[in-house]
């Protein structure tokens, strides 16, 4: 996980579905433990509800690359992201 969100950013200010070089996969993570995919965190950009301290289901305060594991789901649209290599603990 890391927490400077801030640096994570796009040139337009947009947060990236993805990290380059590699194209690796990225999730935000919320104050309240909560994940949302790249189009939920930029929703909550464009609606001024991200860094709002007292929602903490869209106060964005840290990001993860997912390399590997088991897919999130965002809390809120549900769609899944898949790591870049996979659940390694997955039954074939």
């Amino acid at each position: 996980m890391r927490t400077n969100v801030a640096d994570m950013r796009n040139s337009d200010g947009t947060f990236p579905a993805y990290v380059w070089p590699g194209g690796y996969p990225v999730v935000y993570l919320t104050a309240d433990g909560g994940v949302l995919c790249p189009d939920c965190a930029n929703l909550a950009e464009r609606e001024g509800l991200s860094g709002n301290p007292h929602d903490p289901q869209w106060n964005i305060v840290a990001y993860e690359i997912h390399f590997e594991g088991a897919p999130y789901y965002c809390d809120h649209c549900g769609v899944e992201v898949e790591s870049a290599y996979g659940d390694p603990d997955a039954e074939a």
